[in-house]
Protein backbone atom coordinates (compact mmCIF):
# COMPACT_ATOMS: atom_id res chain seq x y z
CA UNK A 1 0.00 0.00 0.00
CA UNK A 2 2.96 2.37 0.44
CA UNK A 3 3.31 5.06 3.08
CA UNK A 4 0.30 5.43 5.37
CA UNK A 5 -0.13 8.80 7.10
CA UNK A 6 -2.42 9.10 10.10
CA UNK A 7 -3.50 12.37 11.70
CA UNK A 8 -4.43 11.98 15.35
CA UNK A 9 -2.84 9.78 18.01
CA UNK A 10 -5.99 9.13 20.04
CA UNK A 11 -7.63 5.71 20.39
CA UNK A 12 -8.71 5.46 16.73
CA UNK A 13 -5.43 6.78 15.33
CA UNK A 14 -3.43 4.49 17.60
CA UNK A 15 -5.48 1.42 16.69
CA UNK A 16 -5.17 2.23 12.99
CA UNK A 17 -1.42 2.81 13.23
CA UNK A 18 -0.80 -0.45 15.06
CA UNK A 19 -2.96 -2.50 12.72
CA UNK A 20 -1.15 -1.08 9.68
CA UNK A 21 2.28 -1.52 11.26
CA UNK A 22 1.55 -5.12 12.19
CA UNK A 23 0.73 -5.70 8.53
CA UNK A 24 4.19 -4.46 7.62
CA UNK A 25 3.14 -1.04 6.31
CA UNK A 26 5.21 2.12 6.67
CA UNK A 27 3.23 4.30 9.07
CA UNK A 28 3.68 7.98 9.87
CA UNK A 29 1.56 9.19 12.79
CA UNK A 30 1.06 12.94 13.18
CA UNK A 31 -0.07 14.62 16.37
CA UNK A 32 0.51 17.95 18.03
CA UNK A 33 2.93 16.49 20.58
CA UNK A 34 4.33 13.62 18.55
CA UNK A 35 2.65 11.01 20.73
CA UNK A 36 1.30 7.60 19.91
CA UNK A 37 2.24 3.95 20.31
CA UNK A 38 5.84 2.82 20.49
CA UNK A 39 6.25 0.41 17.59
CA UNK A 40 9.18 -0.04 15.21
CA UNK A 41 6.84 0.36 12.25
CA UNK A 42 5.33 3.65 13.47
CA UNK A 43 7.11 6.96 12.90
CA UNK A 44 5.71 9.51 15.34
CA UNK A 45 5.88 13.13 14.19
CA UNK A 46 4.96 16.32 16.05
CA UNK A 47 3.02 18.51 13.65
CA UNK A 48 0.30 21.14 13.58
CA UNK A 49 -2.35 19.45 11.47
CA UNK A 50 -4.04 22.78 10.72
CA UNK A 51 -0.97 23.76 8.65
CA UNK A 52 -1.70 22.58 5.09
CA UNK A 53 1.90 22.98 3.95
CA UNK A 54 3.25 20.90 6.84
CA UNK A 55 0.69 18.13 6.41
CA UNK A 56 1.12 18.14 2.64
CA UNK A 57 4.88 17.69 2.98
CA UNK A 58 4.46 14.85 5.45
CA UNK A 59 1.87 13.17 3.23
CA UNK A 60 3.94 13.38 0.06
CA UNK A 61 4.05 9.97 -1.59
CA UNK A 62 1.46 8.50 0.77
CA UNK A 63 -1.07 5.96 -0.44
CA UNK A 64 -3.61 7.04 2.19
CA UNK A 65 -4.16 9.91 4.58
CA UNK A 66 -6.30 8.96 7.58
CA UNK A 67 -8.22 11.63 9.47
CA UNK A 68 -8.38 10.21 12.99
CA UNK A 69 -8.16 13.58 14.71
CA UNK A 70 -10.34 14.37 17.70
CA UNK A 71 -10.37 18.02 18.80
CA UNK A 72 -11.71 18.80 22.26
CA UNK A 73 -15.45 18.24 22.08
CA UNK A 74 -16.41 21.69 23.32
CA UNK A 75 -14.03 23.32 20.78
CA UNK A 76 -15.22 21.59 17.63
CA UNK A 77 -16.68 24.69 16.00
CA UNK A 78 -13.35 26.51 16.19
CA UNK A 79 -10.87 23.63 15.85
CA UNK A 80 -12.39 21.40 13.17
CA UNK A 81 -12.71 23.82 10.19
CA UNK A 82 -8.99 24.65 9.79
CA UNK A 83 -8.02 21.05 10.47
CA UNK A 84 -10.46 19.64 7.92
CA UNK A 85 -9.39 22.23 5.34
CA UNK A 86 -5.71 21.37 5.80
CA UNK A 87 -6.38 17.67 5.27
CA UNK A 88 -8.35 18.35 2.09
CA UNK A 89 -5.43 20.39 0.77
CA UNK A 90 -2.92 17.71 1.75
CA UNK A 91 -4.99 14.99 0.06
CA UNK A 92 -5.20 17.05 -3.12
CA UNK A 93 -1.50 17.88 -3.23
CA UNK A 94 -0.27 14.40 -2.33
CA UNK A 95 -2.81 12.30 -4.20
CA UNK A 96 -3.36 10.17 -1.09
CA UNK A 97 -6.80 8.71 -0.50
CA UNK A 98 -8.45 10.67 2.32
CA UNK A 99 -10.15 8.25 4.71
CA UNK A 100 -11.97 9.91 7.60
CA UNK A 101 -13.20 8.44 10.87
CA UNK A 102 -16.56 10.08 11.47
CA UNK A 103 -19.61 9.51 13.65
CA UNK A 104 -23.40 9.59 13.30
CA UNK A 105 -23.94 13.23 14.28
CA UNK A 106 -24.61 14.37 10.74
CA UNK A 107 -27.88 12.44 10.58
CA UNK A 108 -29.38 14.37 13.47
CA UNK A 109 -32.37 12.90 15.33
CA UNK A 110 -33.73 9.87 13.50
CA UNK A 111 -36.89 7.75 13.61
CA UNK A 112 -35.44 4.43 12.46
CA UNK A 113 -32.20 2.54 11.89
CA UNK A 114 -29.50 4.63 10.20
CA UNK A 115 -28.10 3.44 6.88
CA UNK A 116 -25.63 5.14 4.55
CA UNK A 117 -28.67 6.43 2.62
CA UNK A 118 -30.15 8.20 5.66
CA UNK A 119 -30.19 11.95 4.90
CA UNK A 120 -27.61 14.13 6.62
CA UNK A 121 -30.33 16.26 8.17
CA UNK A 122 -28.66 17.63 11.31
CA UNK A 123 -29.39 21.31 11.95
CA UNK A 124 -27.51 22.00 15.20
CA UNK A 125 -24.17 23.66 14.28
CA UNK A 126 -22.04 21.05 16.03
CA UNK A 127 -23.91 18.14 14.47
CA UNK A 128 -24.07 19.76 11.03
CA UNK A 129 -20.30 20.39 11.15
CA UNK A 130 -19.48 16.71 10.71
CA UNK A 131 -21.96 16.44 7.83
CA UNK A 132 -20.46 19.50 6.16
CA UNK A 133 -16.97 18.01 6.40
CA UNK A 134 -18.16 15.04 4.37
CA UNK A 135 -19.98 17.26 1.89
CA UNK A 136 -16.79 19.26 1.33
CA UNK A 137 -14.72 16.12 0.81
CA UNK A 138 -17.33 14.60 -1.48
CA UNK A 139 -17.49 17.77 -3.60
CA UNK A 140 -13.75 17.61 -4.20
CA UNK A 141 -13.96 13.90 -4.91
CA UNK A 142 -16.70 14.39 -7.49
CA UNK A 143 -14.69 17.20 -9.06
CA UNK A 144 -11.76 14.81 -9.48
CA UNK A 145 -9.52 16.77 -7.15
CA UNK A 146 -9.17 14.08 -4.45
CA UNK A 147 -10.22 10.53 -3.67
CA UNK A 148 -12.22 10.43 -0.44
CA UNK A 149 -14.20 8.07 1.71
CA UNK A 150 -15.27 7.97 5.34
CA UNK A 151 -16.47 5.52 7.95
CA UNK A 152 -19.15 6.26 10.51
CA UNK A 153 -19.39 4.48 13.83
CA UNK A 154 -21.56 4.83 16.89
CA UNK A 155 -20.43 5.36 20.49
CA UNK A 156 -17.22 3.49 21.26
CA UNK A 157 -16.87 0.56 23.61
CA UNK A 158 -13.21 0.64 24.60
CA UNK A 159 -12.24 4.31 25.04
CA UNK A 160 -13.85 7.75 25.24
CA UNK A 161 -17.06 5.90 25.98
CA UNK A 162 -19.85 5.48 28.47
CA UNK A 163 -17.84 2.54 29.81
CA UNK A 164 -14.68 4.53 30.48
CA UNK A 165 -16.52 7.62 31.74
CA UNK A 166 -19.35 6.10 33.80
CA UNK A 167 -19.89 2.36 33.84
CA UNK A 168 -16.52 0.67 33.93
CA UNK A 169 -14.75 1.42 37.18
CA UNK A 170 -17.83 1.24 39.45
CA UNK A 171 -18.95 -2.06 37.94
CA UNK A 172 -15.47 -3.58 38.18
CA UNK A 173 -15.47 -2.63 41.87
CA UNK A 174 -18.93 -4.12 42.42
CA UNK A 175 -20.50 -0.71 43.01
CA UNK A 176 -23.54 0.90 41.43
CA UNK A 177 -22.82 2.92 38.29
CA UNK A 178 -24.60 6.19 37.51
CA UNK A 179 -25.09 7.28 33.90
CA UNK A 180 -26.56 10.44 32.30
CA UNK A 181 -28.88 8.57 29.93
CA UNK A 182 -31.99 6.45 29.70
CA UNK A 183 -31.35 2.87 30.74
CA UNK A 184 -33.73 0.93 28.51
CA UNK A 185 -33.49 2.51 25.05
CA UNK A 186 -31.72 0.52 22.27
CA UNK A 187 -28.40 2.06 21.23
CA UNK A 188 -25.64 0.90 18.89
CA UNK A 189 -22.08 0.53 20.20
CA UNK A 190 -18.95 0.30 18.04
CA UNK A 191 -15.55 -1.24 18.71
CA UNK A 192 -12.56 0.99 18.00
CA UNK A 193 -10.82 -2.05 16.53
CA UNK A 194 -13.58 -2.24 13.93
CA UNK A 195 -13.26 1.46 13.13
CA UNK A 196 -9.57 0.91 12.35
CA UNK A 197 -10.22 -2.23 10.30
CA UNK A 198 -12.91 -0.50 8.28
CA UNK A 199 -10.80 2.62 7.69
CA UNK A 200 -7.91 0.57 6.34
CA UNK A 201 -10.23 -1.48 4.15
CA UNK A 202 -12.03 1.43 2.50
CA UNK A 203 -8.84 3.42 1.97
CA UNK A 204 -7.44 0.63 -0.17
CA UNK A 205 -10.57 -0.39 -2.10
CA UNK A 206 -11.72 1.69 -5.09
CA UNK A 207 -15.29 0.52 -4.54
CA UNK A 208 -15.36 2.53 -1.32
CA UNK A 209 -14.21 5.88 -2.68
CA UNK A 210 -16.77 8.65 -2.97
CA UNK A 211 -19.05 6.96 -0.42
CA UNK A 212 -19.56 6.75 3.35
CA UNK A 213 -19.54 3.38 5.12
CA UNK A 214 -20.90 2.30 8.48
CA UNK A 215 -18.52 0.47 10.79
CA UNK A 216 -19.70 -3.11 11.43
CA UNK A 217 -21.29 -3.05 14.88
CA UNK A 218 -23.04 -5.62 17.02
CA UNK A 219 -26.83 -5.52 17.53
CA UNK A 220 -28.02 -2.56 19.60
CA UNK A 221 -28.14 -2.87 23.38
CA UNK A 222 -29.72 -0.70 26.03
CA UNK A 223 -27.41 0.85 28.61
CA UNK A 224 -28.74 -1.60 31.17
CA UNK A 225 -27.98 -4.52 28.86
CA UNK A 226 -24.55 -3.12 28.04
CA UNK A 227 -23.74 -2.85 31.75
CA UNK A 228 -24.77 -6.45 32.30
CA UNK A 229 -22.73 -7.70 29.36
CA UNK A 230 -19.71 -5.69 30.50
CA UNK A 231 -19.86 -7.11 34.01
CA UNK A 232 -20.14 -10.64 32.63
CA UNK A 233 -17.24 -10.18 30.20
CA UNK A 234 -15.10 -8.69 32.97
CA UNK A 235 -15.94 -11.35 35.54
CA UNK A 236 -17.35 -8.64 37.80
CA UNK A 237 -20.37 -8.82 40.10
CA UNK A 238 -23.83 -8.43 38.60
CA UNK A 239 -24.26 -4.91 37.24
CA UNK A 240 -26.18 -2.29 39.18
CA UNK A 241 -26.90 0.90 37.26
CA UNK A 242 -29.00 4.02 37.83
CA UNK A 243 -29.74 7.12 35.82
CA UNK A 244 -28.53 10.58 36.83
CA UNK A 245 -31.55 12.92 36.63
CA UNK A 246 -31.28 15.37 33.76
CA UNK A 247 -31.67 18.47 35.99
CA UNK A 248 -28.56 17.35 37.85
CA UNK A 249 -26.61 17.00 34.61
CA UNK A 250 -27.88 20.38 33.45
CA UNK A 251 -26.66 21.97 36.68
CA UNK A 252 -23.23 20.32 36.40
CA UNK A 253 -23.04 21.68 32.86
CA UNK A 254 -23.01 25.21 34.26
CA UNK A 255 -19.46 24.54 35.50
CA UNK A 256 -18.20 21.88 33.05
CA UNK A 257 -17.95 22.71 29.32
CA UNK A 258 -17.73 19.02 28.45
CA UNK A 259 -20.87 18.08 30.41
CA UNK A 260 -22.67 21.11 29.01
CA UNK A 261 -21.98 19.89 25.48
CA UNK A 262 -23.76 16.60 26.21
CA UNK A 263 -27.05 18.47 25.98
CA UNK A 264 -26.55 18.61 22.22
CA UNK A 265 -26.55 14.84 21.81
CA UNK A 266 -29.01 13.93 24.55
CA UNK A 267 -31.50 12.81 21.88
CA UNK A 268 -29.22 9.90 20.98
CA UNK A 269 -29.91 8.26 24.34
CA UNK A 270 -33.54 9.24 24.81
CA UNK A 271 -34.88 7.36 21.76
CA UNK A 272 -33.65 4.36 19.76
CA UNK A 273 -30.32 5.12 18.08
CA UNK A 274 -29.53 2.14 15.88
CA UNK A 275 -26.78 1.75 13.26
CA UNK A 276 -27.32 -0.51 10.25
CA UNK A 277 -23.90 -1.65 9.01
CA UNK A 278 -25.10 -4.46 6.75
CA UNK A 279 -23.88 -2.77 3.56
CA UNK A 280 -20.28 -2.69 4.77
CA UNK A 281 -20.44 -6.34 5.77
CA UNK A 282 -21.99 -7.36 2.45
CA UNK A 283 -19.49 -5.34 0.40
CA UNK A 284 -16.22 -6.03 2.19
CA UNK A 285 -16.95 -9.10 4.32
CA UNK A 286 -16.16 -7.24 7.55
CA UNK A 287 -17.88 -8.45 10.71
CA UNK A 288 -17.95 -6.72 14.10
CA UNK A 289 -15.60 -7.85 16.83
CA UNK A 290 -17.57 -10.18 19.14
CA UNK A 291 -19.11 -8.06 21.86
CA UNK A 292 -17.68 -10.08 24.74
CA UNK A 293 -14.19 -9.70 23.26
CA UNK A 294 -14.51 -5.93 22.90
CA UNK A 295 -15.91 -5.55 26.41
CA UNK A 296 -13.18 -7.75 27.88
CA UNK A 297 -10.60 -5.50 26.20
CA UNK A 298 -12.31 -2.44 27.67
CA UNK A 299 -12.22 -4.00 31.13
CA UNK A 300 -8.56 -4.94 30.77
CA UNK A 301 -7.66 -1.39 29.75
CA UNK A 302 -9.46 0.03 32.77
CA UNK A 303 -7.73 -2.41 35.11
CA UNK A 304 -4.36 -1.48 33.65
Amino acid sequence: MGLQVIVGAGPVGTATALLLAERGEQVRLLSRRGGGPEHPGVERVAADATDPDRVSALAEGAAALYNCANPAYHQWLTDWPPLAAALLTAAERSGAVLATANNLYGYGPVTGPMTEQTPLAATHPKLRLRADMWRDALARHEAGRIRATEVRGSDYLEANSIITFALGKPLLAGRRAYVPSALDVPHSWTSITDVARTLITVAADERAWGKPWHVPSNPALTVRELAGQFAAAAGAPAAKVSRIPYPVMWAVGLFSPMVRELRTTRYQFEQPFVLDSSLTTATFGLEPTPLAEALAAAAAALRD
